[in-house]
């Protein structure tokens, strides 16, 4: 990581502008024992792997038993200071920082807690030491090795929890430096043109594919089928991926290697890949705990329709405001996405066809033959990962959501702030919808006089080409399920009055007032989009619900922009339509309005 980073960062309640050494000298009580060791639930990571004088030493210290204070520096000259650290977690928790222009010579990085050293580790900076390769650690996936790929992608997409984070692919985010710890890691300028448009179901994979390239790890991943109606998906024997581990213990394998092995991996993997059943041992995914110590970030979310959200942050309840789970998302236009646990985003539904549910990759073990992914019975927790756990197999939808509603805010929540907490959720998802619809104006109005193929049945939710990348029935489907969702939370308050504080109120009074509120919030909130002829569109939240029925037939990018936002003909914002789909899809989209109405996805 040769270049100077400005680092973005905004940890709940402390605003980080910038990470550098703070001068005063520690008391002799914080210094470490002469030996410099690590251990097995602490471990410091450096980066680059080759430190050089004057350039920008990143750190990072993660540890999986509990959260750590600070992090103590002693440069060659025998200097000890403190760095100023980002914190994150947990768990994992870490403590992240940078060493501004370092000089050569050897740096001891020390993490403590407590008044006590509970990690510890040396880095050379200068020269091209031969042994600086044991820095990437162990070669294993082991519990330091999960515990620093789960930092680094909460790190990742690190932003304000009101920031509405979104990019137009992982390109942006990986060269980012100040976002991307790994960022030229290898000391190659390996990340300058690296192609990254993983969509839904690549997403997790290309992220872990990534991190194993940059620490010289194994990966593995598996054919699988798509399932059928009364079956999930099943897998063939996995595809072992091994040449980034030992090449070149002080580079690492060539940038050209990973683009041939993320393609592969790409071209194999689908949307059937995290939906197989969660007693299944052939899988790249199993099923955890709904608990905070085993939700780690870079835990998925498969629902039962072939969609992934990868987590990225929790943060915890604070007095009176909601706590959140965000998670991140790609779409088939590779747009990438933070968004928030809520029943709009996280879609839970026990059926024949999926096992959906939280998830983590499988570990991956060398053995003397090669590669294998360990069976769910081997992964009972004794290593320290999240163990193999059936728990969400047995719950119904409502059961899954008052837990994860519980593990959010375990202190429950005021009526009025569960309201503004979803109804702020379900504006984030009208907002990144107003992307995807002109993604695909765009598309559109650069092929005049084209139009996109519509496919037949099931089909429209999964299929490849345009249609994939810019029709949004999907999207669409959770777009109703989350306004009904805002519209139910009353009759929730009635029916589940123990997940509120109440204060005294009875739940027919708490949830008038959330009635009450919701009429007034529908004048007051809007989403903005651009018609056909250039010019800038509003739309209140109450125009929308009044619309519900038309954006049930929203979704084919053939038609023009205001048809996708639900106007009608004679409405206000009709005027400007210059483009509608083809009578025999609006037809078909007719036929196929009950699965948006009833808000149930068809079986294949």
């Amino acid at each position: 990581m040769s270049t100077p980073r400005s680092i973005r960062l905004l940890i709940p309640s402390l605003a980080i502008v910038g990470l550098s050494l703070l001068g005063a000298v520690l008391p002799d009580t914080a210094r470490a024992a002469d030996a410099c060791r690590e251990g097995k639930e602490v471990r410091i990571w450096t980066a680059p792997l080759q430190p050089s004088p004057g350039a920008p030493l990143e750190i990072i210290a993660v540890a999986t038993d509990a959260d750590l204070d600070e992090v103590l520096i002693t440069d060659p000259a025998g200097r000890q200071t403190s760095l100023r650290t980002a914190h994150g977690g947990g768990p994992p928790w870490s403590l992240y920082g940078t060493q501004f222009r370092p000089v050569a010579g050897i740096y001891r990085i020390e993490t403590t807690r407590a008044g006590r050293v509970a990690g510890c580790a040396e880095v050379r900076v200068g020269g091209r030491d031969r042994t600086q390769g044991s820095k990437r650690g162990s070669g294993e996936w082991d519990l330091a090795t999960e515990a620093f790929y789960s930092a680094w992608i909460e790190h990742l997409f690190e932003a304000p929890p009101e920031q509405l984070l979104s990019f137009d692919s992982l390109g942006p985010v990986l060269r980012d430096p100040a976002r991307n710890l790994l960022f030229n890691y290898l000391g190659n300028g390996e990340d300058h043109s690296l192609p990254a448009e993983p969509d839904c179901a690549d997403l997790p994979y290309f992220l872990r594919t990534y991190f194993a390239w940059k620490l010289g790890l194994p990966v593995a991943y598996r054919p699988c089928t798509r399932g059928s109606r009364s079956s999930a998906p099943t897998c063939q024997a996995p595809v072992a991926e091994t040449r980034f581990v030992g090449a070149s213990m002080d580079q690492g394998a060539s940038a050209e290697v990973f683009r041939e092995a993320s393609r592969s991996m790409m071209n194999t993997v689908h949307s059937g890949s995290a939906r197989t059943a969660l007693r299944d041992d052939a899988t790249d995914f199993y099923p955890v705990a709904l608990d905070r110590s085993t939700l780690w970030p870079g835990t998925i979310f498969a629902d039962p329709y072939g969609h992934i959200m990868v987590i990225v942050k929790w943060l915890p309840q604070r007095g009176r405001e909601s706590g959140l789970l965000l998670a991140v998302d790609a779409q088939p236009d590779n747009s990438v996405t933070r968004k928030r646990f809520w029943e709009g985003t996280f879609l839970f539904a026990q059926t024949p066809s999926a096992g959906p549910g939280f998830k983590a990759f499988r570990p991956v073990v060398q053995t003397g033959s090669g590669v294998r992914q360990m069976p769910n019975n081997a992964i009972d927790g004794r290593s320290g990962l999240p163990p193999f756990s059936l728990e969400q197999a047995a719950l119904s939808p409502a059961d899954f959501y008052a837990r994860m509603q519980r593990l959010v805010n375990p202190r429950g929540l005021e009526p009025e702030v569960a309201y503004t907490a979803t109804l702020d959720a379900l504006m984030e998802q009208l907002e990144t919808r107003v992307t995807s619809v002109e993604n695909g104006e765009a598309y559109v109005r650069s092929r005049p006089g084209i139009t996109i193929p519509m496919p037949s049945g099931p089909a429209i939710f999964e299929t490849t080409g345009p249609w994939e990348d810019y029709a949004t029935p999907s999207r669409d489907m959770r777009l109703l399920i989350a306004m009904k969702v805002l519209a139910d939370l009353p009759e929730r308050i009635r029916r589940y009055p123990e997940l509120f504080v109440l204060q005294g109120r009875s739940p027919s009074d708490a949830a008038a007032r959330i009635e009450r509120m919701n009429a007034q919030r529908m004048g007051e909130r809007f989403i903005t989009y651009t018609r056909s002829d250039g010019t800038p569109w509003r739309l209140s939240l109450g125009e929308i619900f009044s619309r519900r029925a038309e954006l049930e037939m929203a979704y084919n990018p053939n038609d023009c922009v205001e048809r996708r936002w639900g106007a009608s003909p004679g409405s206000p914002d009709e005027s400007t339509c210059r483009r509608r789909a083809p009578a025999d899809q609006r037809a078909r989209m007719e036929e196929y309005r009950p699965w948006f109405r009833e808000a149930v996805r068809p079986p294949r």
